[in-house]
C-alpha cells in the first residue's frame, strides 16, 4: 500500500451550469475537506447538449484561488496547444502567487477536434501534438525562475495520460504527479514501462505520485489501485447540479484509510 497520504480531487467540469452554481460548488467542497479541486480545459462541454453552458479554465481558476483558501487547485488538465508555453507558465505563476501557493500545473497534449476546429487551432495529430507538448514542458520550467517575482512554491506538474511511447517518456522526465484512467489490472505494466522510461533519462519514479479516476469504480477498484501506489483519487462531477453525495462517500473513504 501506498505510504503517501491518501487525497482527493473533485473535477467541477465547468459545463451546464451558471457560474454561480459553480461558485457555490467550490465553497461546499473545499468546506467537505477535498484536498484539490480541478476543472478542465475546453471549450465547449463533453457531454450532454453540445453547445450548453460552458465556461473557460484559466480565469475560472483564478476565480477559485481568491474564493478558497486550503484547497490545491488546477485543470484536469490543461490543452498545451491553446497556449503559448511561456505564456502558460506565466499564467501558472500568477494563479500560483494568487492562491498562496496552491496551484497544480496539470497539462496534456490536447485531443478534443472540436476546440481546435471553433477556436482556429490546427489539430494535426496525436503524435504531433504530443512532441509540441515535449519541446513547450522545458520551456515552461525554464520561464518559471526568470519570471520576477518567481512562483512562490516549485509549481507541481501534473501530466495526464498513459500513451506508453511518447506520454510516459514525458512523466518520467518532468511530471511530479502521473494521472490515467488506467485500470487496476493493467497499472502494473504501465508502472513497469514508466520505470523503464525513468531509468532512460535518469529519474527515480517512484518519487511521482500516481493518481487515478474515480468515477464507475467500485471501492475494490479504488483499494487495488491504492494497493499498487496509488494515492491521489479524481472524481468528475457535472453540472448542472453538482451531485455531491459520491464526493461524501469518497471522502469517508479517504477518512478512514488515512486513519
Amino acid at each position: 500500500m501506498t505510504t503517501r497520504r491518501i487525497r482527493l480531487g473533485v473535477q467541477v467540469q465547468p459545463q451546464h451550469a451558471t457560474y454561480p452554481k459553480i461558485r457555490a460548488t467550490v465553497l461546499e467542497l473545499e468546506q467537505l475537506g477535498v484536498d484539490v479541486l480541478f476543472n478542465w480545459d475546453h471549450f465547449y462541454p463533453l457531454s450532454g447538449e453540445p453547445d450548453g453552458l460552458h465556461f473557460e479554465s484559466w480565469t475560472e481558476l483564478a476565480s477559485w484561488a481568491e474564493l478558497t483558501s486550503t484547497v490545491e487547485l488546477g485543470a484536469l488538465v490543461n490543452c498545451n496547444s491553446y497556449r503559448n508555453a511561456d505564456l502558460q507558465a506565466d499564467m501558472a505563476r500568477t494563479i500560483d502567487h494568487i492562491s498562496d501557493g496552491r496551484f497544480i500545473f496539470g497539462t496534456g497534449s490536447g485531443w478534443f477536434e472540436r476546440d481546435y476546429d471553433e477556436y482556429g487551432y490546427e489539430f494535426g495529430t496525436v503524435g504531433g501534438r504530443l512532441d509540441a507538448l515535449a519541446e513547450a514542458l522545458p520551456r515552461i520550467e525554464a520561464r518559471w525562475p526568470k519570471l520576477n517575482p518567481p512562483p512562490v512554491r516549485d509549481i507541481p506538474v501534473l501530466i495526464g495520460g498513459g500513451g506508453e511511447k511518447k506520454t510516459l517518456r514525458l512523466v518520467a522526465k518532468h511530471a511530479d504527479i502521473w494521472h490515467s484512467f488506467t485500470p487496476p489490472e493493467d497499472l502494473p505494466r504501465k508502472l513497469g514501462i514508466l520505470r523503464e522510461h525513468g531509468e532512460a533519462v535518469g529519474r527515480d519514479t517512484s518519487e511521482i505520485e500516481l493518481s487515478n479516476e474515480l468515477k464507475g469504480r467500485s471501492e475494490a477498484d479504488a483499494e487495488q489501485l491504492l494497493e499498487q501506489g496509488v494515492s491521489l483519487f479524481t472524481l468528475g462531477i457535472t453540472g448542472p447540479d453538482y451531485d455531491l453525495e459520491p464526493v461524501r462517500r469518497w471522502l469517508a473513504w479517504r477518512d478512514a484509510r488515512n486513519g
